[in-house]
């Protein structure tokens, strides 16, 4: 082998690179310790772009196309190394490609809970996640802040840098927007452009990247507040207690069987209360010859206890000692239904109670009128 030939062999006459990877941010082009030749043609293909570096400066920048490595192609290049008599002999130069195509569907989340303040359940914590895609728009800057002089720098080595900067963001555009958590899925949309303003800024001035889409796609709240939203969705869906209760009924008697034994239940042991309340009633009336003249029989409080209880024999007494009022949790129990549902009819004013001190009793005749409807 000749020298002429050896010294060809050393020198470099065609630069390119095609990537395979569909991950790869930039890629440093191995020169395996070869100069390039003066003349030497750069490719640079569509959605790349090739930065040079001389000496650790960054050089010339070359955009798609086809390129002649001349003195009158690069003249930051010649201006660092100071050919004043022309471009002649070979050099040594790093060369970066640098993919500038959109990478898609890159996921990002809330590693934590985001503790915000909310109209509805006052302080809650909610979780976020959804995906983004993004470019790289000035590749001097991503070499310098993020590749380096790495020779092959790939996705998955930026995304916890790119996720937690997203999420920062998100934080703050979350809190300062101040949108109530049962509202938060009607805006996916809106907060998601909103998001693009806030953090594009940041991301090109320290990193040399655009986001060019940003989604939302779920926003989910603890376990406890997703128990709290079911009730009250169900308390919606329910309506007027008692048209349930009677419909509950309705649907059990026709079922039969057990499962009409176990719905009506709570309607035989309200009408049991009922005959009872009827027979103490007809054995506590006032008799007609103490009724007064020209005048109907006072009207008698449910709450009250019997007039003639003191004068009444054992087994009668024994029978007006029964109790004449329930408890929120003896009418709950008696109607098969939560002692917060009664508690609900109660504020409602569909069903009768009383309040002493902090505590509330419901009368029998309040109940029995309750289940007539």
């Amino acid at each position: 082998m000749s020298l002429m030939n050896f010294i060809t062999k050393q020198l470099i006459e065609i630069i390119e690179w095609t990537d395979d990877s569909r991950d790869t941010l930039s890629y440093r082009w191995p020169d395996e310790d070869k100069e390039i030749k003066n003349g030497a043609q750069l490719i640079v293909r569509e959605s790349q772009q090739v930065q040079f570096v001389s000496a650790g400066q960054f050089a010339d920048l070359f955009n798609p196309g086809k390129h002649t490595l001349s003195t009158e192609n690069i003249p930051v290049l010649s201006t660092l190394r100071g050919w004043k008599y022309g471009f002649e002999s070979p050099f040594k130069c790093d060369v970066y490609y640098v993919n500038t195509r959109l990478f898609t569907g890159n996921k990002w989340g809330t590693s934590n809970p985001i503790m915000m303040r909310d109209r509805d359940f006052g302080v809650v914590r909610l979780r976020a996640f959804g995906s983004y895609d993004f470019r790289i728009v000035e590749a001097p800057k991503f070499l310098k802040e993020v590749a380096g002089t790495d020779q092959n720098f790939r996705i998955d080595e930026f995304a916890d840098t790119m996720r937690s900067r997203i999420v920062s963001v998100f934080t703050e555009a979350l809190a300062r927007a101040q949108v109530p958590a049962l509202d938060v899925a009607m805006r996916y949309s809106e907060m998601g452009d909103a998001l693009l303003q806030l953090i594009n800024p940041t991301m090109r001035e320290k990193y040399g990247l655009e986001i060019t889409s940003f989604l939302l796609e779920n926003v989910s709240v603890p376990p406890e507040v997703e128990q709290a939203i079911d009730k009250r969705s169900s308390m919606g869906a329910i309506g007027n207690l008692n048209d349930y209760v009677k419909y509950q009924m309705g649907q059990a008697m026709t079922a039969g069987g057990d499962a009409s034994a176990a719905a009506t239940m709570p309607a035989t042991m309200a009408m049991g209360f009922g005959m009872a309340q009827e027979m103490m009633r007809s054995m506590q009336a006032t008799p007609a010859s103490q009724v007064p003249t020209g005048g109907a029989p006072a009207a008698r409080d449910a709450f009250a206890p019997p007039a003639n209880a003191a004068a009444a024999p054992p087994a009668a007494a024994a029978a007006s000692a029964a109790p004449q009022v329930l408890t929120p949790a003896q009418a709950a129990q008696s109607l098969g239904v939560s002692e917060e549902d009664v508690m609900a009819e109660i504020s409602a004013g569909n069903l009768k109670a009383r309040q002493i001190g902090s505590q509330w009793r419901i009368a029998h005749s309040a109940l029995e009128e309750f289940l007539r409807g």
